[in-house]
């Protein structure tokens, strides 16, 4: 049975006591993850299914390798993102406060301050919060977190892009009890062309 709670009000931008007691404990899991490490699928737009492994270490550094036969590793060294294809020997660089990754690999967040919430709502299963960015050069995105309603696990989140398109990420064999090697966030600006 979904507890569906609907949109905040949209005109004071206020949330019910249950969507501020959910806000409040995804608040508090991603404050209390400072690192973790696990395996991610990721659902592409077209339906294409990739996966590798993950690494996270707060703040604002996180690395997704990416299982043969693709080529692609997305690096965040805590200020800026890096795309790198492999086979190419190119990267693309965006800037960390550019990416709904930053929600993730923020020391502390408030999503309700920080973000657009549109949604909350939990049901027996999943945790949900929506938020929404607007950009006024790309348009509007939209990035899903679902958390399992059970331990307040992080379970997958979705970007949907200004065009519509939606990308899924779901992680699993989560760890959270050591520190990522620092080395894996070191980005190369000189190696790969840009």
């Amino acid at each position: 049975f979904a507890a569906l709670l609907g949109k905040p009000n949209s005109s004071s931008g206020t949330l019910s006591a249950e969507q501020r007691a959910i806000v409040d404990r995804v608040n508090s899991y991603l404050a209390g993850v400072q690192a973790l490490t696990g395996k991610f699928i990721q659902v592409g737009p077209d339906g294409s299914r990739t996966q590798g492994d993950f690494s996270i270490s707060k703040p604002g550094r996180v690395r997704f390798e990416y299982d043969d036969p693709s080529p692609i590793e997305l690096i965040a060294d805590g200020s800026s993102v890096v795309v790198r294809d492999r086979r190419l020997a190119t990267q693309d660089v965006y800037p960390l406060s550019q990416t709904p990754l930053r929600f993730l690999l923020a020391d502390r967040v408030d999503l309700a301050k920080d973000t657009h919430l549109i949604a909350v709502y939990a049901d027996d299963v999943f945790v949900t919060v929506v938020a929404e960015e607007k950009n006024g050069i790309v348009g509007t995105s939209r990035l899903m977190i679902m958390f399992s309603a059970k331990d307040m696990q992080l379970k997958q989140w979705t970007v949907t892009d200004p065009q519509g398109y939606d990308t899924t990420v779901a992680v699993y064999n989560l760890d959270s009890s050591k520190r990522p090697d620092p080395a894996l966030f070191k980005i190369d600006y000189t190696r790969y062309r840009n």
